[in-house]
């Protein structure tokens, strides 16, 4: 049972890393199924399709002052944004060894010709002040258009914060978002986001959370059992997710506002996979109160309850599409081993995405278009195929493979902006062994990043 497909099975635990009863029903039912689907080499998204990337340079920001408590955080302030940049997906960054002599603190101070020429050749500039200053860290941040000699100013910002290195990372991740929300095509920067996951220890399972690189990571949970599978709500207030108690796997709630485990009700069988509605006010999730796992969607109180899905196999796993809140993608072992398939938020209009091997986890993007998902395609007995992370073009139905035989990869969700994906992969068969890993899907998958150490599991991007 895990966060986008299975529920409890110490069997099958054996066989893969989760604790489902749901997926060994799925492992037993069928044969391997032929798999017609095609693939293709490449694949871009986001609104930096096929686009050449915006070369901008990024000095280091000038000391405001001579203070000696100035000089950490500015550090760490620089090489946060100088990341931070780097990372969204969409900036050519000037090395450092490129630009002109001098750091320009003041817009009196920029020589924007100096950038904007060979060998920097850069087409914006980002720079400032920072220093430590009556016991608060100011930063004085512009973003300039370097080929714009009569109007050059973008944006202007000054930030406040405490003198510390976290302050500084907290200022620059709020200035790199602003810089990529204004050259990003209109999209949102990722930089303050956070990502949930699950970490194992000492035979339990917590929920942490950590900032998007990697950084800030901490225990949320001390619940003492298993917890799985967190998705936080889209105004980042709750995470829903699933725990092993005395009446096994319930559905739990945990308000980030409060700091603690809020009231959700308990219900009949097994309930896992809860996953929000992007309005915030309903969750859906699988039940087996009937006694086959079916899709049912809730209010956020967990009252309300409808039943979706009414075949016999197990469903699970469901994920609204974040655009319209009008679709769901989720598993089902309808037809034998767990397959991909779409369906109105009412249970109508049912398609099958996937028609061969093992498919899981799936995360629909923000923007309606792709499914991301976790795909071994050649399982089977004696069969040479590996678990790995997919999307797949909802309107065409061609899927793209984005990661290649780098372990058993699972739990694919989607970056607020659409151009990343976080993930869950471990090098052997022990769920001890899965590291949280970051791609970026606009380039085609490219190198991936670890993102923590061995044991964690299970992540999931906050909604912006």
């Amino acid at each position: 049972m895990e966060s986008m497909v299975r529920p409890i099975s110490p069997r099958f635990a054996r066989r893969r890393r989760s604790l489902s009863s749901l997926q060994l029903l799925l492992i037993v039912s069928g044969l391997l199924l032929s798999q017609a689907a095609r693939a293709q080499d490449n694949v871009f998204t986001g609104t930096n399709t096929g686009a050449t990337k915006i070369r901008i340079a990024v000095p280091d920001f000038k000391p405001a002052n001579t203070d000696p408590q100035t000089a950490q955080p500015r550090t760490t302030f620089d090489a946060t944004l100088y990341a931070d940049l780097a990372n969204a997906g969409v900036f050519d960054i000037v090395s450092k060894s490129l630009l002109p002599n001098g750091i320009p603190g003041a817009p009196s101070e920029v020589k924007l010709q100096s950038y904007s020429d060979a060998p920097a050749s850069a087409a914006f500039l980002a720079f400032g002040a920072a220093g430590v200053s009556n016991g608060h860290l100011i930063v004085n941040g512009f973003l300039y258009d370097a080929k714009n000699q009569q109007f050059p100013q973008v944006l202007a910002k000054q930030y406040s914060g405490d003198p510390t290195e976290e302050s500084a990372r907290q200022i620059a991740h709020q200035f790199a978002d602003e810089i990529i929300t204004h050259l990003g095509g209109g999209l949102p920067g990722i930089a303050e986001s956070n990502i949930y996951y699950v970490k194992e220890a000492g035979g339990n399972k917590e929920i942490w959370m950590m900032d998007y690189d990697g950084a800030n990571q901490h225990q949320l949970t001390h619940l003492g059992t298993v917890s799985l599978g967190p998705r936080v709500s889209p105004d980042n207030s709750r995470i829903a997710f699933e725990s092993l108690g005395k009446n096994g796997f319930q559905i739990r709630m945990y308000s980030l506002v409060l700091g603690r485990a809020v009231n959700f009700p308990e219900i009949g069988g097994t309930n896992i996979t809860p996953t929000w509605a992007p309005n915030g006010r309903e969750l859906a999730y699988s039940s087996s109160r009937s006694g086959d796992p079916e899709i049912w969607i809730s209010d956020s109180a967990g009252a309300l309850a409808r039943q979706i899905t009414h075949l016999r196999g197990p469903d699970v796993s469901p994920t609204y599409n974040p655009r319209t809140g009008a679709q769901i993608a989720w598993i089902s072992g309808r037809t034998g081993l767990p397959q991909l398939y779409i369906m109105n938020s009412d249970g109508t209009a049912i398609q099958q995405l996937t028609d061969g091997g093992y498919a899981t986890s799936p995360s629909w993007s923000p923007d309606g278009q792709w499914v991301a998902f976790a795909w071994d395609r050649k399982y089977g007995p004696g069969a040479p195929g590996g678990q790995d992370i997919y999307i797949m073009n909802i309107a065409t139905k061609k899927w793209y493979q984005l990661t290649h035989d780098t372990g058993r990869c699972d739990y694919p969700s989607w970056s607020p902006d659409g151009r990343h994906l976080v993930y869950a992969c471990a090098s052997g068969s022990k769920s001890s062994s899965s590291r949280i890993y970051t791609l970026l899907v606009s380039d085609g998958g490219g190198s991936a990043h670890a993102l923590t150490p061995a044991g964690a599991d299970m992540p999931n991007w906050s909604w912006k």
